[in-house]
């Protein structure tokens, strides 16, 4: 399960784990479900956190365009 403050790279490194496990290994269906979950949950989280990053990059930007078109007197 994700922790609350772990780094996308940190959930990327283990949904990779997940996968190399399911595909590689002969795991019960059982633990195939649990894995599957449990990846299905770091996708999750790893979406919400690029589409803050997404917004915050949109709020930088409108930022850092209105700032220029100020500058140069638009």
């Amino acid at each position: 399960m994700p922790k609350k403050n772990e780094s996308y790279e940190d959930m990327m490194v283990k949904l990779e784990d997940i996968v190399r496990q399911m595909d590689g290994d002969k795991m019960p269906l059982s633990d195939s479900i649990k894995k599957y979950e449990e990846g299905m949950k770091l996708c999750t989280k790893m979406y919400k956190v690029l589409k803050e990053a997404e917004g915050k990059i949109n709020i930088l930007t409108e930022e850092g365009e209105k700032n220029l078109n100020f500058k140069e007197g638009k």
